[in-house]
Formats: structure tokens, sequence, C-alpha cells
């Protein structure tokens, strides 16, 4: 693989990696030697992915075998249940591979029924959960088991689990009688879990060639476990050390190559949540090619990354890379890179302690009644309510153009959408607007799909974000068997928890909530543009 660094500050880049170089951690990490980590880390029991690629020989014959029989039943269409690490990976196979799997990582009323009604009589669900006790994944299993029965079919026989060994999920499948369980590896934690059962085993269903993504990671096995200046993992997680040092905290990622298509969201999640704590990390921002705003005018604050083959992209300074590969050399290196720069930056990568505080809001919510006890809007302006401290602002520009203001000149903008990730995913090009106007690096995500990736950066990372949320009145309901809601207050339940979380972290929050969904959203665009830039890009 080929990485091409720019090094602004060579002296303390070379200082730096020496001192990786001298405690051994290259080698360390590819032994699964916790030892040169802290005492309190989760090093010890979170080490398993770094061999994996040689100990996959079983699981893949298994893949193959079974792939052959549902081919031989008739069940051609592979949905995926799944959140953050146990989703993304495989969604990335897929999508390079040109090779359909549906996944279905949302709490969408409408989302999770389209996915129901797409090709039932010939669908198999595979539940990744590594907890097995993940509320969206047990949330959209009972939907589909539900659907089976209604159609007729019995569920256990259309069902596939992916778990650790031991979990609620796999006592369900082993009383069930699910159709087949795989079983992780319980020392590989869910983002570095891209070449484990997690990952292959959806992919490798729906027919991407997982046996060649496998061997092209065992290929760059030993560069990366080299105690060499020469490693690529070791560099570019001393960049990523270095650059922290320096508050150059954001990371623009821009996807050049088809073959890496979706690789920015993985990389995104394994990033924010391994490296934002503690006041501390960096900011993953996925941006949509090296002509995006948040790239081709990046301020100091942001280190440039082209994935895959790419020319100079005009920056003459500051810290910018090119990072090309096939995809299993990427998925390794981007984990033992992360590993690295953990170490560097003085953070444990193999924790998440800010994650669990949404889930407790949002089971708060739910316990109280649904969530639907929300507090009175600040205004209405046509089909939107915004709710949130918004001062004297009474109209939707005045609002956002007053949570813009309160973002320093190297701080972010959070945009979070409560929305249907398929149906609605134009609702992604606010990203680049909101960027472009509020003069800083904007990130987007599709909730709850977020709080699994970038939820983590955004309550424990560096504190100088605000954050955009959008909620919306639901087109239709479907309720979870077996639990006192529906999909739509499960969602807004998820919205509200996360609001609360940040508001307890004390970021500041403005949620947007749609009473007509297209309508709304055409408003917020023009709300957006019509605010004066401010800080802008190219204009300090």
């Amino acid at each position: 693989m080929r990485v091409q660094l720019s090094v602004p500050v060579q002296e303390e880049f070379d200082a730096e990696l020496g001192r990786l170089l001298d405690a051994r951690l290259p080698a360390a990490l590819a032994a699964a030697d916790a030892s040169v980590w802290p005492a309190e880390s989760e090093a010890a029991g979170r080490l398993g992915w770094v061999d994996l690629p040689l100990r996959t020989g079983d699981l893949l014959d298994r893949i193959d075998a079974l792939r052959d029989e549902l081919r031989a039943q008739g069940l051609r269409s592979i949905t995926l249940t799944g959140m953050g690490g146990s989703s993304l990976a495989p969604e990335v196979m897929a999508e390079s591979a040109g090779v359909r799997l549906e996944i279905v990582d949302s709490t969408d009323p409408n989302q999770v029924i389209e996915a129901i009604g797409t090709d039932l009589g010939h669908t198999v669900l595979v539940v990744a959960s590594k907890s097995g006790t993940t509320i969206e994944t047990d949330a959209i299993r009972r939907a589909f088991a539900d659907a089976f029965t209604t159609a007729g079919i019995e569920p256990a026989s259309r069902m596939i689990a992916i778990t650790d060994p031991g979990t609620e999920l796999d006592r369900l499948a082993a009383e069930e009688g699910f159709l087949a369980t795989f079983h992780a590896d319980e020392t590989v934690g869910g983002r570095f879990s891209a070449l484990s059962a997690f990952g292959l085993v959806p992919a490798g269903l729906a027919g991407v060639d997982v046996r060649a993504i496998v061997a092209d990671a065992a290929g760059a096995l030993d560069s990366l476990g080299a105690e060499s200046p020469e490693n690529p993992a070791l560099r570019f997680g001393t960049w990523l050390g270095i650059a922290h040092a320096r508050a150059t905290e954001k990371l623009v990622l821009a996807e050049t190559s088809p073959g890496l298509a979706g690789l920015s969201r993985w990389i995104e999640q394994l990033v924010a949540e391994s490296l934002g704590k503690d006041g501390q990390g960096i900011l993953p921002v996925v941006v949509d090619g090296v002509g995006d705003v948040g790239f081709a005018d990046a301020r100091a604050d942001a280190l440039l990354c082209a994935l895959g083959p790419a020319a100079e992209f005009g920056a003459p300074s500051g810290f910018n890379a090119v990072i090309d590969g096939s995809l299993g050399e990427m998925f390794l290196f981007w984990e033992y890179a992360t590993a690295i720069a953990g170490y560097s930056i003085g953070v444990d990568p193999f924790d998440q302690p800010d994650v669990e505080a949404a889930k407790a809001h949002a089971r708060t919510v739910l316990e109280g009644g649904g969530g639907m006890e929300d507090e009175e809007p600040a205004f209405r302006e046509g089909q939107v309510q915004v709710y949130g401290e918004v001062g004297e602002a009474t109209d939707l520009v005045s609002a956002l153009d007053a949570l813009f203001a309160e973002v320093d000149e190297y701080g972010y903008v959070g945009v979070q959408a409560f929305l249907d990730r398929i149906a609605e995913a134009h609702a992604e090009q606010l990203r680049a607007l909101v960027s472009r106007h509020a003069g800083v690096q904007a990130t987007f995500g599709f909730g709850p799909r977020y709080l699994h990736s970038t939820g983590q950066y955004h309550k424990g990372g560096r504190p100088n974000g605000v954050f955009f949320q959008i909620t919306a009145d639901p087109r239709t309901e479907l309720l979870v068997p077996g639990r006192p809601y529906g999909f739509s207050v499960l969602q807004r339940a998820q919205a509200l928890g996360d609001a609360a979380a940040l508001t307890e972290k004390g970021r500041r929050v403005l949620r947007v909530h749609l009473l007509d969904r297209a309508k709304g959203l055409e408003q917020l665009r023009a709300a957006i543009a019509a605010i004066e830039p401010r800080h802008h890009y190219g204009v300090d």
C-alpha cells in the first residue's frame, strides 16, 4: 500500500517516531502484548484483532458452505441489522464490490417497513450485536420475526446471529433454533471487528469475495508490525499524534477511488470512538471529495487525507496525506494506526466511556411514557418547530445564525438527522451548506447510526462543537413487537436522549423538528443559505 505524508514539523515527527519505536509499540501490537499500555487500559482484553487475517480459515469455509446452502434454497437477499462496528465494515465491502447487502441500522419506522417489504420471501436476516442487547438491533429483529410469521415463514429458519458467546442473542438463537450462529472473538472490540465474523459473514453471504479481502490484509501484517521507521501504520499514527499535539484535530477524509467507496464512514467510527475522549481526540470529517468546501478550503485545524490514488491537491503546507491500498490492507492499516495514535495522544483507544450516556437518557425517556412529553417549542415557522435556547431569535435564520455564532474559528457544527437514511439521503447535502455558511468544519450523521460512531467524540472529545439536531413527525408507525412503544417513539427517545447527554456535558444543542419532512428540509436549506458566512473559509 502507499502512504504519502506531508509533515510540516519534521523534527517533532522524528522525535515522536523515535519515542514510539523505543517503546516497541508496533511489535507489542503485533504480538497482542498489552504491557505497553497503562494498567487501567482495556487493551489486555481487546487486542484479538491484530492477527485476525491468520485465523479466519474455518470461518471462511463455513461462510462458503452457508452461502451455497442459502442459494440452493432460493434465499438470495441478505439483510443485516447491526449498529456501528457491526454493520459499517460489511457495508463498505459490499458497496466497494458492487454487491447488494441491505443494511437496516435505523429506528425510523418507514425505513424499517421498506426493508421488511423489499423481498421477504427470499430474505435472510443477519442479526449482529456484540453485546447481544443492542436496542435497535433487537427491535428490528422483532419486527422481522413478526413479518416472517405473518407471511407463514418460521422466523428462526431465516435468521443468522453474530454475537459474543453467552449473550442474550446467543441464548435466543439457541432456544429458537436460528439457521446459524457465529460466535465472535470476545477479545475484538466492535469497531476493530472488520476482519472478524461481524464483517466477513454478512459480506460473504451477500457474495463479496471476502477471501481476497482477508488475503490482502494478511499480506500487510509484516509491514504493520515491523519495528521500522518505514512502518506505514507507525508513521501515520505518529502523524496523527503530533498534529493533535498542535491542536490540529480534524481529520478530513475524501475518497478518490470507487474501490474504497464508503470506507470513510468506517474510518469515521473507528477514529472517533477510539480517540475522542478525555477532552481530546481527532474528529473525522467525511466530505464528498477533494473539491468539497471542507477539504479544498480547510483551515489550519484540519488534516487532509485522500483515500485512494490522488494527485497533489493543492495544499502547499500543513498536514496532508494520500493513503491508497486494497480494502483488506486499509482495514488493518487503519486499525493499527488508530491504536498507535491513541498511544501517542495518551488516550485508551479501546474504551468508549461516553457512549452509554445517550442510551441511559433514551431509556429514561422511554420509561417516562414514550418521550412524547417534550418541552414546548421556542417558536414555529412554516413546517418547522425550533426547540432549545434561542435567545431573542424568533425565526429560523436568526436561530441558526446564533448557533453558528457560538462556534469558535476552529470548532465544528455536528448535524444530527433522525430521519429515514434511505428515502431522505439527500438531507446529507446540508453538511456542506452548513460548513460554508458557518465557516467551520461540519459533520453529518443519521441518527441513531451516529450514536455508535461519532457520538463518543461529541460528548468525550474536544469541547468545541455545537449541535444542530433534526427530528421529524413520522410518516407512518410500526410497533415494536413485545414492547410498549413503536419505532417512531424509540427514534424520538434516542434523539432526545442524546440531546440531554450533550447538554449534560455542556454542549450547545438546537433541535429543529419538521412537521412536513420534504417542505421542512427545503425550508432548512433556504434558512442556512440565507445566513451571512461567518469566519468564512479563505476570508481570515
